[in-house]
């Protein structure tokens, strides 16, 4: 097949795959939080100490954590709601009313407040595109034991009407060994189950279908250090194995990413990105963009590739971004 024909075939089962995510609803249940920015120019060094002075120009805030998983499903054309926690704060409120202006599936009692603790913020200050520091607001403790039940009354309630359930685990103390051995097992077999991890709740991701690390969580996790493609193949079969999960697949920044599906043979993804500004949410953009193809019948092979190119067009974005179902078909003409 030639270059052409293939690129030609694989845009229209795409646009087929695309087509689909209407009718198809998506459940994220992570750690939500608001991401801020506040852009600006250098121009001086402070005199009381060598840190740059930034004349603030502008601010932004957008949806971070699973709440930007979120965003990356609407943005695709699929129906999509979060469950999470808030505190009872300001930044609560833009979340909860920034989900629910952009998702008709969202309801208030998915997003739990909880007075005991705020809302994770995550503040940016940029200048010349660049990030000069970030400061984070956050209690990262696990949630307690009434917010547990509630979280998992929500989630098996949400998934009772799905078509795939991610995990965006941030480690900010939502994701606990008890929602998951409850959740799990509601969803697994009947959808796909993607997890994006971390290392605190490892051994608690079970069962599922894909889970997605990155090569330095892979490597830590178990336990190699040379981050080489061999190196990255024998850390996704270790995973797969002590997780039991269906699938593995390892993002590598620029070098892309690597896929091992059961006994097949492992896919090595080229990176998609042409020019990359700003990695801020693109692994949110990856697992929302497997589930969301996963969902709509593609193979893995075939999400992880829709997936690669959807981060190639985030990285090329300042700030907090997604990518649309029509960007993706974009890149791919």
């Amino acid at each position: 097949m030639s270059l052409e024909a293939f690129t030609n075939s694989f845009r229209q089962r795409t646009e087929t795959v695309l087509r689909q995510l209407r009718d198809r609803n998506i459940v994220v249940l992570g750690d939500v939080m608001l991401d801020e920015f506040i852009w600006g120019d250098v121009s001086r060094i402070s005199p009381e100490a060598p840190v740059p002075v930034v004349d603030i120009k502008r601010e932004s805030t957008h949806l971070g954590g699973a709440a930007n998983v979120l965003a990356n499903l609407l943005a695709l054309g699929a129906n999509a709601c979060v469950i999470g926690v808030i505190g009872q704060d300001f930044a609560g409120e833009r979340i909860l009313s920034s989900v629910r202006e952009k998702s008709a599936w969202q309801t208030d009692d998915l997003l739990i407040a909880d007075d005991s603790r705020p809302t994770t913020i995550k503040t940016r200050i940029i200048a010349q595109n660049q990030m000069v520091v970030r400061a984070d607001r956050e209690h990262r403790g696990a949630v307690n034991g009434e917010t547990e039940a509630r979280i998992i009354g929500a989630a098996k309630s949400a998934i009772e009407d799905a078509h795939a359930l991610i995990v965006s685990d941030y480690d900010k103390g939502v994701i606990t060994p008890r929602i998951l051995a409850e959740v799990l097992p509601s969803a697994y077999g009947r959808m796909p189950v993607l997890i994006d991890p971390k290392l605190r709740n490892f051994d608690a991701y079970r069962p599922a279908s894909l889970v997605t690390p990155n090569h330095h969580e892979a490597l830590q996790v178990t336990n190699l250090e040379e981050d080489s493609d061999g190196a990255l193949q024998t850390a996704a079969q270790k995973i797969r194995a002590r997780l039991g999960c269906d699938a593995v697949l390892i993002t590598r920044g620029e070098r892309g990413m690597i896929l091992v599906e059961g006994n097949r043979d492992p896919v090595f993804v080229a990176t998609a990105a042409r020019e990359v500004y700003d990695v801020t949410g693109a692994g949110d953009t990856v697992v929302a963009t497997l589930a969301a193809a996963l969902s709509a019948g593609a193979s893995m092979t075939e999400a992880a590739v829709l997936a690669n190119q959807a981060a190639g067009i985030v990285v090329g974005k300042l700030g907090t971004a997604t990518a649309s179902a029509q960007e993706i078909l974009e890149t791919i003409r």
